[in-house]
C-alpha cells in the first residue's frame, strides 16, 4: 500500500521539536511540530488527506465523536494563534529539515517558533473501539522546509534592538599604572 502524504501550504512555525524528540504528558518522546495557517488558506490537500485515512480505518461509518485535526487558533491564548487554523504533525524518527535551496539545517536554531515552513505530512487515525483514547486523526511529520524568517514567538529580543554602541576607552596597561600599595 502506498503511503499517501502531501506538502503543507506555507505556515508560521509554533512549538517545533525537529532536531531533539520531546514528551508530552509522560508519553514516548516524539518529534514535533505546530503549523499555523492563516484563516481562509487552501487546506484542501490536507482534509482530503485526512478523509482518506478516515474512510481506510472505518470506512464508511466513521465514530461520531472523531477528533478533528483542524483546530482553531482562538482555543489557545498564545502570541501568533489568532485568525489562524493549525494542525500538529508528529513523529518517533526525526524528519528531514532543509532550507529554500533544499539544503540540510544542522543548526537548531535557523528554525524556529515564528518563522515560516512547509511541512510534508502523512495521515493517521488513532483510538476507537476497544481503546480509553477517543478516536482521531492526526498528521505524521516527514520533512519540514524553512521558507523565510518570521518574528520570533519567543518574546525574547534581539539584542541590537536592546544595546546601542558604545565607545570603549583604552584601558591602561600595567606599565601605566601608578604603584599601589597592595
Amino acid at each position: 500500500m502506498p503511503i499517501n502524504k502531501t506538502v503543507t501550504p506555507e505556515a508560521r512555525l509554533s512549538f517545533p521539536h525537529l532536531f531533539e524528540p520531546n514528551s508530552f504528558r509522560d508519553s514516548d518522546p516524539k518529534y514535533s511540530a505546530t503549523l499555523l495557517f492563516p484563516k481562509g488558506t487552501d487546506l484542501k490537500p490536507l482534509k482530503k488527506l485526512a478523509a482518506a485515512a478516515v474512510k481506510e480505518k472505518w470506512g464508511d461509518n466513521p465514530p461520531k465523536n472523531l477528533r478533528n485535526p483542524f483546530r482553531d487558533g482562538s482555543e489557545k491564548e498564545l502570541e501568533g494563534y489568532e485568525g489562524v487554523t493549525f494542525i500538529t504533525a508528529s513523529s518517533k524518527k526525526r524528519p528531514g529539515v532543509v532550507d529554500q535551496q533544499v539544503q540540510p539545517i544542522l543548526d537548531a536554531d535557523e528554525i524556529y517558533a515564528g518563522c515560516y515552513v512547509r511541512a510534508s505530512v502523512t495521515a493517521f487515525c488513532y483510538g476507537g473501539k476497544g481503546t480509553a483514547i477517543t478516536p482521531g486523526v492526526s498528521f505524521g511529520l516527514q520533512n519540514v522546509q524553512k521558507i523565510r524568517d518570521g518574528e520570533p514567538f519567543s518574546g525574547r529580543s534581539k539584542p541590537e534592538d536592546d544595546f546601542d554602541t558604545v565607545e570603549v576607552e583604552e584601558t591602561k596597561t600595567e606599565e601605566d599604572a601608578e604603584e599601589l600599595p597592595f
